[in-house]
């Protein structure tokens, strides 16, 4: 029976959610496993993975194949590099507490990395709400500034019109009177 370290596909439709198990090759995608080694959310930034890597190392020790996804995971959390240090260990190259130390220093760095990333994400966030914040005051600057020019406006046309009015009022009678003396 060869065993395959795979996702399995749970989490709904747009929504990914998996586990990373350890499978009978010829078993389906998310039908029956050997053991649950750990859960991978590709729906955060950056994706969320929470494996147990001492069992995954102890299925690779076993001579379970990753598929390519499972494998960039395992990578990607340092189970592939405590699975070549314990093949290290077991020739004799180095002793286990330098394995072991070897393992925590290259964790420290990636989780180094992986903070340094999520700081940088929030940090771009933080500027683009600020940038958009900005802009909004901006256009409702401009659009108050033009609503005082439109009440601006409206108050000259009125003025002009008071003023047509006025002038039409004071015309009329004098039209009035024109009219009266070509009558008579």
């Amino acid at each position: 029976m060869s065993v395959k370290i795979r996702l399995q596909r749970h989490g709904k439709k747009g929504k990914p959610f998996y586990w990373v198990v350890a499978a009978d090759a010829r078993s389906k995608r998310d039908g029956k496993f050997l053991e649950k080694i750990g859960t991978y959310n590709p729906n955060t930034n950056p994706a969320t993975i929470d494996l147990n890597i001492e069992k995954a190392a102890q299925w690779l020790h076993n001579g379970a194949q990753p598929t390519d996804t499972a494998r960039a995971i395992l990578s990607y959390t340092g189970a592939l590099l405590k699975h070549h240090l314990d093949g290290g260990v077991r020739k004799g190259a180095l002793t286990q507490e330098q394995a072991d130390a070897k393992l925590a220093t290259w964790l420290e760095e990636k989780a180094g990395k992986v903070d340094a990333k999520k700081s940088g994400l929030s940090k771009a966030e933080a500027d683009a709400k600020a940038k958009a914040f900005k802009a909004e005051q901006e256009a409702n600057a401009k659009r108050i500034a033009a609503q005082a020019e439109a009440a601006k406006a409206a108050e000259a046309t009125e003025e002009v019109a008071e003023e047509v009015v006025e002038a039409a009022t004071e015309e009329a009678p004098a039209v009035e009177e024109n009219n009266e003396e070509t009558q008579a």
